[in-house]
C-alpha cells in the first residue's frame, strides 16, 4: 500500500535551527512513523503540508495515495489552522488515519473545547477571557493558569503562568498584558492543585480502546514551585522540569475508582468531539479525588517516546504495531 505521511512545513524550513523544539518534533513523528510503515512493508512518501493548499492538492491528485498519514499539527506556524489538512484530504476523498477535520477544527480553540464541556456536563475548571472580564460585575480571585488560546504543545506555558488573582481588574490587565507581549490571546483557566494524568485513546476494530491512564509526577519540585507540564518540562532537555517529570503506569488499589472515572471521562470527550483512530484526554485531579478535563487532543504526538507509545506498549504493542493500528483503523473506517 501507498502511504503519503503528511506532515507540517516548518515555518522557516525543515531544517532551519531557528524552528523550536515542538515545531522540530514533528519532523520527529514523521521519520519514525515513515520506519514503521515501511518496515510493515508499506511504500511511503513524505509531503510537507503549508499555506500552498493548491500544490498539495495537485501532488495528491497526480499520483494518488492508498492513505494519508496525516501528522500535520500547525499549518503557516498556526496550530488554529491545523484542521486544513483533514479538510483538504477529505475534499479530495482521500482515506487518512486519526481524526478528521471537525475534531482538530474544535479542538484547536480551547474555548469552544471548554464551552462544549460545559454543555456536556464534563467537569472542567471555570475560565474567563478578557473580553468576559469586561462584562463580569462579580468580582474575581484565586489560582489561575494563564493559556494561549490556539496554541499547542505547551507553548506558552512558563513559569509564571500560574497565578494568584485578587480582582477582576487585575486578570484582565494581566491577560491583556500577556497578549501584548506575545502576540498570542490568552485565557484564565481555574488552577487544579493537583495531580496530572492524560489518557490515550486507540480505535480498534471500530471502537475506541481506553489505554492505561498515565499520571504526571513532579519529583524534586520545591515548596512554591508550580507543578505544571509546560513548554520546558515539554520540550527543554537541559531544563530541571524535563528531566524531573517522569509518567508513571503504577497505581495502588486505592486510586481504582479515580481511574475509572478519567477513563470513563476521556471516553466521554472521545465521543462528544467524534474522534476516530486515536485521541488523548489530559486531565488534573483536586486535593478531594475530582478529576476535571484541561485539554482535548485528536491526532496526539505519535512519536516512539510520546504518551501515546508508551500507553500501547503497556497493553503489548510496540511502536510497529501501534502504527499498524492506526492504519487498520482508517482503512476500515474511511473518512
Amino acid at each position: 500500500m501507498i502511504v503519503e505521511v503528511l506532515h507540517d512545513l516548518l515555518p522557516s524550513g525543515p531544517g532551519n535551527g531557528d524552528a523550536r523544539e515542538d515545531e522540530l518534533d514533528n519532523l520527529v513523528q514523521a521519520r519514525a512513523v515513515g520506519a514503521a510503515l515501511r518496515s510493515l512493508g508499506h511504500e511511503v512518501r513524505e509531503t510537507p503540508l503549508g499555506l500552498d493548499l493548491d500544490a498539495v492538492a495537485e501532488s495528491l491528485r497526480s499520483a494518488p495515495p492508498d492513505l494519508v498519514f496525516n501528522l500535520v499539527e500547525s499549518c503557516g506556524g498556526q496550530a488554529r489552522l491545523a484542521h486544513l489538512a483533514p479538510s483538504l484530504l477529505e475534499a479530495l476523498g482521500l482515506p487518512l488515519t486519526g481524526c478528521g477535520s471537525y475534531p482538530v477544527f474544535v479542538a484547536a480553540d480551547k474555548l469552544r473545547v471548554k464551552e462544549l464541556l460545559r454543555i456536556a456536563g464534563v467537569p472542567s475548571p471555570p475560565w474567563y477571557t478578557a473580553r468576559r472580564l469586561t462584562r463580569e460585575e462579580r468580582e474575581v480571585c484565586g489560582t489561575f493558569i494563564v493559556k494561549p488560546i490556539y496554541e499547542h504543545g505547551s507553548v506558552g506555558l512558563n513559569e509564571d503562568a500560574v497565578v494568584e488573582i485578587r480582582s477582576r481588574a487585575e486578570l484582565l490587565n494581566l491577560l491583556r498584558q500577556r497578549r501584548k507581549a506575545s502576540g498570542l490571546e490568552y485565557f484564565a483557566e481555574g488552577f487544579v492543585e493537583g495531580r496530572e494524568f492524560n489518557v490515550a485513546l486507540l480505535e480498534t476494530d471500530g471502537r475506541p480502546r481506553v489505554l492505561p491512564p498515565a499520571e504526571i509526577l513532579f519529583e524534586g519540585f520545591a515548596p512554591g514551585q508550580q507543578r505544571i507540564l509546560g513548554y520546558e518540562a515539554k520540550w527543554d532537555k537541559d531544563s530541571f522540569a524535563y528531566g524531573h517529570t517522569p509518567r508513571t503506569f503504577e497505581f495502588g488499589e486505592g486510586d481504582a475508582v479515580l481511574l475509572r472515572d478519567i477513563k470513563s471521562l476521556a471516553m466521554a470527550c472521545w465521543v462528544l468531539f467524534e474522534m476516530r483512530g486515536y485521541a488523548r484526554v489530559d486531565l488534573r485531579v483536586d486535593a478531594g479525588g475530582r478529576p476535571f478535563v484541561i485539554d482535548v487532543n485528536p491526532n496526539p504526538c505519535i512519536a516512539p517516546d510520546a504518551g501515546l507509545a508508551a500507553a500501547a506498549e503497556r497493553v503489548g504493542m510496540d511502536y510497529e504495531t501501534l502504527v499498524g493500528a492506526v492504519v487498520r483503523a482508517a482503512i476500515q473506517d474511511p473518512a
